[in-house]
């Protein structure tokens, strides 16, 4: 979900630079409400376990953009599937583009010996690379955001009207490497729970997931986890005042609609790239690399290093309502 939010701050600039521009979205049906709002942007749905599936699916695929009348294709993704589709679309004499994800430099970042640690291009600075080699120089200096959205209404008869600040938290991540301890967010919950201007709203996905974030609700504290579909998700991260996220997928989307965003970081990094579009770096909360020099140990949070089980643990409970507190206060 990270991958394909991380795109939208680009496409966001491209159309408005270049108005004249249509695009065609292709990605899985699932990230279609990200893109409805978007001006000059049609989506194209894969099914990749049906009729997209295989070798013939794909090039069933390729047909069916084709048909989109397309000129040029950017490969924003740049993996076996999407490199068969611009294979095909060079052999039939289109200009294609493919997003270098900067691998060798990543893994300097995050091996254990003789590590590099400096700061990576961004995605979105890597999108903007892939454009310009279409002939589209894209400048991000003054971000468009997707726009504020309406409340709705499934979610507004659960929490009511807006009259204190919205915290959303989304305490989960793929990998347990990158999720902070279940008894620490549990007191950062509990902290800010305790303020009457702030009511706390509980993001998150799988079942287990739905049951323990439900352990936390209260009055101030509500857990949307499998309440609202992800249409109405987004139309309600968009009413948030700040979003505390794991280095995951939630981080990217309140980011796009230029949302305050606290990203809590494991074994991950963010000079690997993935901090959220134009969030300052301190709002980037660390593990120490001091008590654990071999951080960052993994890009996408995969990798396990004996030891560093809990690294997350560095990141006190106090620094991260403080930075949530700090960042309410800026005007």
């Amino acid at each position: 979900m990270g991958d394909v939010a991380m795109t939208v701050p680009v496409i966001l600039a491209l159309v408005n630079q270049y108005p004249e521009v249509k695009i065609t979205m292709v990605s899985r049906p699932f990230f279609k409400p990200i893109f409805e709002n978007i001006p000059n942007v049609t989506f194209l749905s894969v099914h990749t376990n049906h009729q997209h599936k295989g070798i013939f699916g794909l090039y069933r695929l390729y047909k069916e953009i084709k048909y989109q009348n397309v000129e040029q294709v950017a490969d924003l993704h740049n993996v076996l599937r999407s490199k068969v589709i611009r294979f095909l679309f060079a052999l039939s004499g289109k200009k294609v583009a493919y997003t270098d994800k900067g691998r060798k430099e990543k893994k300097e970042l995050t091996r254990a010996e003789n590590k590099i640690f400096k700061p990576l291009k961004s995605m979105f600075e890597r999108h903007v690379a892939t454009f310009k080699q279409l002939g589209y120089d894209i400048d991000l200096s003054n971000p468009v955001f997707l726009r504020q959205m309406d409340i709705p209404l499934k979610a507004q008869k659960i929490i009511g009207n807006k009259n204190q600040k919205w915290i959303g938290i989304a305490p989960f991540a793929h990998y347990q490497s990158k999720t902070y301890p279940m008894d620490l967010m549990r007191e950062v919950i509990s902290k800010l729970s305790e303020k009457p201007n702030l009511k706390i709203l509980l993001f998150g996905g799988g079942k287990k997931e739905m049951e323990l974030l439900e352990e936390f609700s209260n009055e101030n504290v509500i857990n949307f986890a499998g309440k609202i579909s992800f249409d109405d998700e987004l139309h309600l991260i968009s009413n948030l005042d700040l979003m505390v996220s794991m280095d995951s997928g939630n981080a990217h989307l309140a980011a796009m609609f230029g949302i305050k965003t606290i990203t809590l970081w494991g074994a991950t990094h963010p000079f690997a790239g993935f901090s959220p579009f134009n969030q300052p770096l301190e709002n980037c909360l660390t593990s120490d690399r001091n008590q654990y020099p071999l951080l960052p140990t993994s890009v996408y949070g995969n990798k396990k290093v004996a030891g560093y089980e809990d690294v997350m643990r560095s990141i006190s409970v106090e620094k991260v309502v403080f930075s949530i507190q700090s960042k309410l206060a800026e005007e």
